[in-house]
């Protein structure tokens, strides 16, 4: 399994991914970055998983940044892939985007019967658009960025997607066939982030809190949840919310810095990444859960995997209107119309001040996640894809 966005076991999706395979029988090594502060060892061995580590190369975020990122990534990638053939071997590459380079590793191995399976996590031709506009020399990269995935669609026996809507993109923009592209939802498994043991909510005590947990990246909207909750504290006085902020990312430093521009410091918690035992009792707390992505080609069909969590912990959602997080929540949660920080203040005003519909929200999110955003729904499409490439000559 190569990884080169999060260190495993971090990475959730992959690492429910690697534990289902290891159960069924199949040996797994994965590569992936150190993380900043754990995940650090070179070579360490969980749970029947082999994990192979490098050193992420700090980058500025900009297109040159970007480009040598990934080259070296790659060839790091290409080198420890080596010592997994020589120290365990491997018949399947499992290649998690982003980026979309990993298809050559697949070339590579290709002639010694090595299969190559693509898992799209991340649209990105949508996401590079997000970033960087397609204007002067913008757009040949993004050509080489469709590119890119249109080899990573081309070289896969099979297409894993994470949502129905990136199913389509390799029905048509990869032009694949239906029976080789799966489904295969991310999601916590039932009792990940359930309650720790003995544990109950406090009965709310002084301001509304907000909760969010996640990237701190460009498309990620942060930005926007700060100036809703500044709208708020100027609108309701200073006392009526505050905001715990669990997740890092490129933007987090310019996040700080336009939280005390704004005057809201004070009211504002950036907790940085925060083990599950450290943030399920912190959100599990909080009155509402906020996804704040602003609307854009990317968002809207991509799954936010911090609102299956926030789900998973029984929490009420506020979030913009994308498709398919609009069809990830249904009652569990509110849309924002607009996409805009006035729009956001307005809705989770609204929502604040009504506890019965909080209440009901909150219902309405543990039962949907149980009846289908959990690991354990997830489990047979990704064993069938397994069993497929068994088969495979």
């Amino acid at each position: 399994m190569l990884v080169a966005n999060l260190p495993v076991p971090s990475d959730r999706r992959v690492w429910h991914e690697a534990q289902t395979l290891v159960a069924a029988g199949w040996a797994v090594s994965v590569i992936c970055p150190k993380g900043r502060n754990r995940d650090r060892e070179d070579r360490v061995r969980l749970d029947g998983v082999d994990i192979y580590r490098y050193e992420l190369m700090e980058r500025p975020p900009s297109v040159v940044g970007y480009v040598r990122e990934f080259a070296t990534m790659l060839l790091r990638h290409l080198r420890l892939s080596w010592t997994a053939r020589r120290r365990r071997g491997f018949t399947v590459i499992h290649a998690c985007n982003p980026p979309d380079l990993f298809f050559v590793l697949g070339w590579i191995y290709r002639p010694l019967g090595v299969r190559f399976v693509y898992d799209q996590h991340d649209a990105n031709p949508e996401l590079y658009l997000v970033k960087f506009g397609r204007a002067g020399l913008h757009g040949a990269l993004y050509r080489a960025v469709l590119l890119m995935e249109r080899l990573s669609y081309a070289t896969a026996a099979l297409v894993i997607a994470p949502n129905d809507s990136y199913r389509e993109l390799a029905l048509t923009r990869g032009r694949r066939r239906p029976e080789d592209v799966v489904v295969v939802r991310s999601g916590p498994r039932a009792d990940e982030l359930a309650a720790p043991e003995g544990w109950e909510a406090e009965s709310a005590v002084g301001p509304h809190r907000l909760g969010y947990l996640g990237v701190m990246g460009v498309q990620d909207g942060v930005d926007v949840l700060l100036d809703a909750v500044a709208v708020l504290l100027r609108r309701r006085g200073r006392d009526y919310v505050r905001l715990d902020l669990v997740g890092d990312g490129e933007l987090r430093i310019a996040l700080e810095e336009r939280a005390s521009e704004l005057g809201i410091s004070d009211a504002v918690d950036f907790r940085g990444f925060l083990p599950a035992a450290e943030f399920v009792p912190l959100l599990r707390t909080v009155d509402l859960c906020v996804a704040p992505d602003p609307p854009n080609p990317f968002n809207d069909i991509s799954t936010m995997n911090k609102v299956i969590e926030y789900m998973a912990m029984g929490r009420p959602v506020v979030a913009f209107d994308l498709r398919e997080t609009r069809d990830l929540m249904g009652d569990a949660g509110v849309v924002a119309k607009g996409g805009d920080a006035a729009a956001l203040a307005e809705t989770l005003e609204a929502l604040l001040d009504d506890d019965h519909r909080r209440a009901a929200m909150a219902a309405a999110a543990t039962r949907i996640f149980a009846e289908r955003l959990g690991w354990e729904r997830s489990e047979p499409p990704l064993l069938e894809v397994y069993e497929r490439i068994a088969e495979l000559p």
